[in-house]
């Protein structure tokens, strides 16, 4: 390679007459169709349902006692 020209090398390729001949194998990617997964699971929406409807039966019963103390103190 003497010059400014090395752009344009020419590779002769030679095949071995005895031995062996190795092959790079190169793993290829194989495309399939896409898997939609759900955002949320099932049970982790029923979870969140209970613990929703929980909280509202703790807010309705803490509601109940704080009227029931406020009808306690009407008369002061």
């Amino acid at each position: 390679m003497s010059g400014g020209d090395s752009g344009n090398v020419q590779l002769q390729e030679v095949l071995p007459k005895q031995g062996q001949v190795y092959q790079e194998d190169m793993p290829t990617v194989v495309l399939c169709k896409p898997k939609l997964m759900p955002l949320k699971s099932v049970t982790l929406e029923k979870m969140e349902k209970m613990q929703k409807e929980a909280m509202e039966e703790v807010k309705q019963q803490e509601l109940k006692e704080l009227g029931q103390d406020a009808e306690m103190f009407k008369g002061y």
